[in-house]
């Protein structure tokens, strides 16, 4: 999904990688077209769903892990829960600007703040808490984030 304006931030001052908050941040900019509303204009719920995952992939591929080389190594990054408050409706051609953030990193998950924001109007849409795991592609879960993640993260947050 192409990005109109793209922002990180990254915040580092703890001595180990697991259970701390970081803030990184990744914002693109979207408009909402027909085929993403339903019969009154509004946008579709399965929408939001749509660019929040996109949101996750752009600030993890941002930050240096690409989905395709985890892939190739048998890593899967399910999202295991979602929690989506809904504040405001987007209607047909709206600017939206969707703002992802790593909220915290965990022994075995991730977890994501987003945000939703009208880009005309300034109105928060919604913001949702996201929680992936990683696990094989057999579905096993790991017992930690694999390496090649949580070396990326800890690398993106010391070099900035």
């Amino acid at each position: 999904m192409p990005a109109a304006r793209e922002q990180v931030k990254f915040f580092y001052n703890w001595n180990n990688f697991y259970n701390k908050i970081y803030i990184m941040k990744h914002e693109f900019k979207i408009k909402v077209y027909p085929g993403d509303t339903d019969c009154y204009n509004v946008v579709w719920h399965g929408a939001y769903i749509k660019w929040l995952e996109a949101g996750r992939i752009e600030l993890l591929e941002m930050m240096g892990i690409k989905f395709s080389k985890m892939e190739e190594m048998g890593i899967l990054m399910p999202v295991t829960e979602i929690n989506i408050r809904y504040k405001h409706f987007a209607k047909t051609y709206d600017e939206l600007s969707i703002e992802t953030s790593i909220q915290e990193t965990g022994r075995t998950h991730l977890t994501f703040y987003q945000e939703i924001k009208n880009i005309n109007t300034g109105e928060l849409v919604l913001f949702a808490k996201i929680k992936g795991v990683t696990t094989s592609r057999e579905g096993k879960l790991f017992r930690e984030i694999p390496g090649y993640i949580s070396e990326q993260l800890s690398q993106s947050c010391l070099h900035t």
